[in-house]
């Protein structure tokens, strides 16, 4: 049953990356949990499961030209220096508070997503470099501490302050999700111990849903994208709060 589930879970965690272009270690992360892996070593492989898929997915997204590498270039390195320093720091925080923080952060992410917004600027103006830039720095920070590729921050990041069309977004955030959450990875190893068999089941059926999330990105419209990707994220955030709370 516990193999079904990781079959199954993982199917989910790579069609959210392919489709969406984030989502990926907000439904790793819970469905580690529920799994019955400790929340330290949960976060920290979820890491590990989102930098693979991610990258997958932006193979498939790169052939259909749905990659701003312009804007990727300033945020790949921002991010990813910001993840490694992320995940030094987890070692100093209880695995409780990271959960907790990690569901805010989903939360106001999701609400900026379902938030109405004006037009994207015209393809190859990306505008405001240096925001993106400390944005991105931001991010990474964050969501390495408390364990994400931080998709679901990095699209909200590049619509807002890079100015992007939805679709772009989605497959730009691939680049910044592999290295963040690849930096992020490096930062949590060494004090925390992983479960590596049941890692590779779960990214191995995340890879498949992230090709095939991919194939359908081109054939869903932007506003449905975006609707999508905030009520998936505050579904997320509350479920994992009730649990915590809820927890004897």
């Amino acid at each position: 049953m516990q193999a079904l589930l990781a079959a199954a879970g993982g199917l989910a965690i790579g069609l959210a990356l392919g489709l969406l272009g984030g989502g990926g270690s907000t439904l790793t992360v819970p469905l580690l949990l529920a799994l019955g892996v400790a929340p330290k070593p949960a976060i920290a492989l979820s890491l590990g499961v989102v930098a693979v898929t991610a990258l997958v997915a932006l193979a498939s997204h790169a052939r259909a030209r749905n990659v701003d590498w312009r804007a990727a270039g300033v945020l790949l390195p921002a991010t990813t220096l910001g993840g490694y320093a992320g995940g030094r720091a987890a070692a100093f925080f209880s695995g409780e508070a990271l959960i907790v923080g990690f569901a805010l952060l989903m939360a106001v992410a999701g609400a900026a997503m379902l938030w109405p917004r004006r037009e994207a600027e015209p393809e190859g103006a990306l505008r405001r470099p240096a925001l993106l830039a400390i944005s991105g720095a931001g991010i990474g920070c964050v969501t390495g501490l408390v364990g994400v590729g931080g998709g679901f921050l990095f699209v909200p990041a590049l619509v807002f302050a890079g100015r992007l069309a939805m679709r772009r977004a989605v497959g730009t955030s691939l680049v910044a999700i592999a290295g963040n959450a690849t930096a992020a990875l490096l930062g949590h190893l060494g004090h925390v111990e992983l479960p590596l068999a049941l890692g590779a089941l779960v990214t191995a059926a995340a890879l498949a849903g992230a090709w095939l999330g991919a194939r359908l990105a081109g054939r869903v419209p932007e506003r449905a994208l975006r609707r999508s990707f905030g009520v998936l994220v505050i579904g997320v955030a509350a479920w994992l709060v009730w649990a915590r709370l809820s927890a004897p």
